[in-house]
Formats: structure tokens, C-alpha cells, sequence
């Protein structure tokens, strides 16, 4: 029989692992809390499986405890279920990228073995992820105790595992803020930019689209330096001087925003073999 998996915070994340984890028979999920009782409802129906709980104090024992709860809720989540429960032998994981393990320290003390394991996915669409697991990057440090059980079951799940630095957790998830939200930023600004030189907002979608995606190909088979495009790895700083010119006349946090990538880029220009 699958081990019994409980879940405390059932948003995006919580909801699509617990779906994968189901659908794949690798846990049993058993009882979900979040934030309203009809949200645990909600992602029980989502999942396909677990009981909707609306307190800590009600959720039974299990073999392996989720918590993906925000990452500035995660040390006190962990205080709360050492007080509430005799987790001793459990495994309880985390799903932050930002946080490191030793967020759990609590459970750890009660006899726990607790790690992070931090899946590399955009999650605005947990059907989706759910749908596409397999081949999904998730970083993991914890105790070995714990990697020991959950590496296999995120394997099993289609999962690819890379081993993180705990100290490194902040940086390292700094990285994919980059990748993804920060990249979500600047394509907004793309997008705005195109809509004020008088373009439709769905036709700016179709010029972005495909020079992003490119780029983005560009950039994951021959690196960023050589990747670089455009006026600043041209050496035409005449063009970068009336673009941020008209940038500022538009719109002043663009504008500033459109200064600190041209600085950056100019760095990244001077790797360019």
C-alpha cells in the first residue's frame, strides 16, 4: 500500500503534487488543510482524492507530512505541528525554493526527518503541471533520512533530481525569479511598449512571441554572451540613448527599468567571445 501523505496548504502547488502523487499511486493523500474549509473542498475535488480539514488538530497521523504553505508561514506551521502532533518517524518536506529545511527545525527536535524539495515550474497553472510532471527539475536538500523516501516517490513521479546547497538556498531561488518572474516583467514592459507605439495589445503578442521564444532558444543551446543581440552588442550606443530617451517620455518606471537591463547588458556584452 502507498504511504499515507497529508497536506497543509493546498494553493497551486499543494494541489498539483498532490494530483501527480495520486494519479501516479506513489501516496495516499489523506487529509488536506488550507486556508478555508472550502478551499481544502476544493482541492480535494482538484486532487481526486483526501479529506478537507479545517484545523491542524484534526488532521491523523500519516507517513509523510506536505507543507506548501508560503514561505513566510513555513516556521510557524512547523512549530504549530510539533505541538500538535507526535510526528516521530514522519517525513515532512517543504516546497519553498527560498527557504532551507532548517525551517522545520521543530519537527526535526520531535523526531522527524524533514527536508526541501522545491520543483522548478511556473505553478499559474497547477492542471497543467500536473498534466506535464515528467522531466520537472526539483531541487532537494534536507536529512538523508528524509531524501531517502521522498527522492524515489518525486522520481516516480517523473521528476528530475538535482542536490542544492541549504546555505545557498537564497540565491539559488533568486535564479528562478529571474527565469520566471522577472522574465514575465520584462515582456510586460515589451508588451506595454508595443501597445504605446499604437499596436494592438494581441498583435504585440504575436511580434513578442516569437522573438522571445528565439531568444530564449538562443540562449539555452549557446549561452547568454553569445546569444546577445541588438544595438548594445553592436556597439550602437546612439540607439540605446534616444531608445531610453523616449522610454523616460512614456513611462518613468519602464524608463528605469529599461536603464538597469541596458548597464547589465553592456556587462554581458563584454563576455562575448
Amino acid at each position: 500500500m502507498a504511504p499515507f501523505l497529508n497536506i497543509v496548504g493546498a494553493g497551486h502547488v499543494g494541489r498539483a503534487l498532490g494530483r501527480v502523487f495520486t494519479a501516479r499511486g506513489i501516496y495516499r493523500v489523506q487529509d488536506v488543510l488550507t486556508r478555508s474549509q472550502a478551499g481544502a473542498q476544493a482541492a480535494c475535488a482538484f486532487i481526486g482524492a483526501g479529506h478537507p480539514v479545517d484545523a491542524l488538530g484534526w488532521m491523523r497521523p500519516a507517513d509523510v507530512w506536505m507543507l506548501a504553505v508560503s514561505d513566510d508561514r513555513i516556521g510557524e506551521v512547523a512549530a504549530a505541528l510539533a505541538q500538535a502532533h507526535d510526528i516521530e518517524g514522519a517525513v515532512v518536506f517543504h516546497c519553498s525554493g527560498a527557504k532551507a529545511s532548517s525551517e522545520l527545525e521543530p519537527l526535526r527536535l520531535r523526531g522527524a526527518a524533514v527536508a526541501s524539495v522545491h520543483p522548478v515550474r511556473s505553478f499559474a497553472d497547477p492542471a497543467g503541471v500536473a498534466s506535464q510532471f515528467d522531466g520537472t527539475w526539483c531541487g532537494v536538500e534536507g536529512d538523508a533520512a528524509a531524501l531517502a523516501r521522498l527522492v524515489p516517490a518525486f522520481e516516480a513521479a517523473g521528476a528530475r533530481i538535482v542536490a542544492i546547497d541549504a546555505a545557498a538556498k537564497t540565491v539559488y531561488h533568486a535564479a528562478s525569479v529571474f527565469a520566471s518572474n522577472y522574465l514575465t516583467t520584462v515582456l510586460d514592459a515589451a508588451l506595454r511598449a508595443y501597445q504605446a507605439a499604437g499596436i494592438p495589445e494581441p498583435v504585440a503578442r504575436e511580434l513578442a512571441g516569437p522573438l522571445a521564444a528565439e531568444t530564449l532558444a538562443n540562449v539555452l543551446r549557446l549561452g547568454a554572451a553569445q546569444a546577445l543581440s541588438g544595438p548594445i552588442a553592436r556597439g550602437d550606443e546612439a540607439t540605446v540613448s534616444r531608445q531610453q530617451a523616449a522610454v523616460d517620455a512614456w513611462d518613468g518606471a519602464s524608463g528605469r527599468l529599461y536603464g538597469a537591463l541596458a548597464e547589465a547588458t553592456r556587462g554581458l556584452a563584454r563576455r562575448r567571445p
